[in-house]
């Protein structure tokens, strides 16, 4: 063995796209349709959104999600006197119903051809992450094995910052792009899950948020989640919250 090939140490940093994780064929299928779930969500909170920032103008305040998923037609056109604004908002509501019918047809589907394999079974003690969640996370990790270590995976993850510093001061950022990003999707819903049910989480995210802002605070309870899942697949062993959030 030569010299340069001894001293390479595979997988010390995160695996480019030329390095990629080749998927067991069986699975590629099901993963797709999770991708899939996941692009009609993002799709499904776009819409949302549009109709959150829509409303204010004409009401004087905003409405919260749950609301606005339980609007009858008739009750925007009350809302909204004038009828093309009144259009524009069923428009949006009605193709958000259609979403949810679809994701909730994507997801009975995904249960009935795979169920989380034994060693990724225990995702589901960690906070905010689900069935669903969690075998997006086992078919688009595949094999922890090939994560050196938490960092690599969690920068596969796209749940590491990537500015370059000189002297403690920011002078850019590197290829934001690199890594998975359905896994950075799904470390973000269960931030935002774990935030909403799980006290010591939402205290942690708190107090990141007094000194940043939401978006900021959010992804780093993504990046501890990210780290907490690397060491739960590899070790064998059930979330603890006071160690991921000490």
């Amino acid at each position: 063995m030569s010299r340069l090939s001894a001293d390479v140490q595979p997988h010390s940093r995160p695996l480019p796209a030329t390095e990629g994780y080749i998927y067991p064929k069986h699975e590629r299928a099901v993963r797709d349709l999770l991708r899939k779930r996941s692009q009609l969500v993002h799709q499904h909170t776009a819409n949302l959104q549009s109709i959150q920032n829509l409303l204010p103008r004409d009401l004087g305040h905003s409405l919260s999600a749950n609301q606005i998923r339980h609007l009858s037609y008739e009750e925007i056109n009350r809302l909204l006197p004038d009828a093309d604004m009144a259009l524009a908002v069923q428009a949006t509501l009605a193709v958000m119903r259609t979403q949810e019918e679809v994701i909730a047809l994507l997801e009975r589907q995904v249960k009935a051809k795979i169920r989380l394999r034994p060693a990724f079974k225990l995702l589901l003690t960690v906070s905010g992450i689900g069935e669903i969640l969690g075998l997006t996370i086992m078919l688009e990790t595949g094999d922890i094995a090939r994560f050196a270590k938490a960092g690599n995976d969690a920068s596969y993850c796209r749940c590491v910052g990537s500015a370059h510093l000189s002297n403690g001061k920011r002078k850019g950022q590197g290829n934001t792009k690199n890594g998975n990003k359905y896994l950075a999707w799904a470390f973000i819903e269960a931030a935002n899950f774990a935030v909403r049910y799980n006290p010591r989480i939402k205290r942690y995210y708190q107090r990141k948020r007094a000194r940043t802002n939401g978006l900021i605070a959010i992804k780093t309870v993504a990046h501890k989640l990210a780290r907490a899942c690397f060491y739960i697949l590899r070790d064998q062993v059930r979330f603890d919250v006071t160690k991921a959030f000490a």
